[in-house]
């Protein structure tokens, strides 16, 4: 998300000047990214965004300058088998960016709604715009979530090296009282941490939050504190559900607030993202989770 940011940053702040927009629309066997990774590169090749490791924004760079002068889009595959021992194949259309797509992304970034878009790979209109109802043979669809939102309740050393941490991904971070809670800012992308490290209060913010159902819901403390506090919740009669997380947190060994916030941070990506939060070395299946697209086999090696 931090990356959705900085794509619309890089625009606001170059506004006028041509940009082109380079996007990984396809990738079979290893990547480093996925489909839907992005770049905004400008005449003087500085960018915002990445499409791989920094292994081949060189040469995306370089198409980019081509695009700009030209106006046409470029289907760019790159096998890295042969050149980076990734195993795999990507391709990347490299185009002028569209405005209308840069405005329709900082308005949905704004007001926290998905932004589909949608990438016409082949033929004389290819190039991406906002999603339409009807999708043609040969294009990469793809959904832009709204930036995860962390509501941290409490003012302690947790909840400052949880802010700090969350800032660096690039999470719209809430500090909030413990009463009343902001209940309209909750939505499908909000996680919230619960760390006054105050009994009453714990208490009374999680009889608060847990009717909402947000999907991740962190209490940090004990095991045993946990139980004394649930206690509490469920005698006042609130449900508890699976979105609730306490104590928060993966066992990382972690002691201080900073490795603290570090094993709520990853649990809350694990549960946004899907993860399994187990070894990468354990997992025989591929690292990166699949990504749907409705997209024709391209063959194209330059275009």
């Amino acid at each position: 998300m931090k990356e959705i940011r900085d794509l619309i940053r890089f625009w606001d702040t170059r506004k006028g000047q041509p940009l082109a927009l380079a996007t990984l629309v396809s990738a079979q066997g290893s990547s480093y990214r996925r489909p839907g990774a992005r770049m905004l590169i400008n005449s003087s090749g500085h960018y915002a965004g990445g499409v791989s490791a920094g292994c081949i924004e060189e040469e995306v760079i370089a198409s980019s300058r081509k695009v700009l002068r030209d106006g046409e889009p470029q289907l760019l595959t790159f096998d890295t088998r042969l050149r980076f021992g990734c195993a795999g194949t990507i391709q990347i259309l490299v185009e002028v960016a569209p405005a209308h797509v840069m405005h329709g992304l900082r308005e949905c970034f704004t007001n926290r709604q998905p932004c589909h878009l949608e990438t016409i790979i082949h033929g004389p209109s290819r190039g991406t715009r906002i999603a339409e109802s009807d999708t043609q043979v040969g294009t990469f669809r793809h959904t832009i979530q709204p930036v995860l939102r962390l509501i941290l309740v409490g003012d302690s050393p947790d909840t400052a090296a949880l802010s700090a941490q969350a800032a660096l991904l690039g999470w719209n971070v809430v500090q909030s009282p413990s009463t009343p809670f902001p209940s309209d800012l909750l939505d499908d992308r909000t996680a919230v941490v619960i760390a006054t490290h105050n009994f009453g209060r714990d208490c009374t913010a999680l009889r608060d939050l847990l009717p909402f159902s947000p999907p991740y819901l962190g209490l940090v403390g004990s095991r045993r504190r946990r139980d004394d506090i649930l206690f509490d919740v469920l005698h006042n009669g609130i449900t508890v559900h699976d979105g609730l997380f306490a104590p928060a947190g993966l066992h990382l060994g972690a002691e201080t607030p900073a490795e603290i916030a570090l094993s709520i941070i990853s649990e809350i990506q694990s549960v946004f993202g899907g993860g399994t939060a187990q070894h990468l070395r354990h997992r025989s299946s591929p690292i990166h989770q699949a990504v749907p697209v409705a997209l024709a086999p391209c063959t194209a090696s330059a275009a």
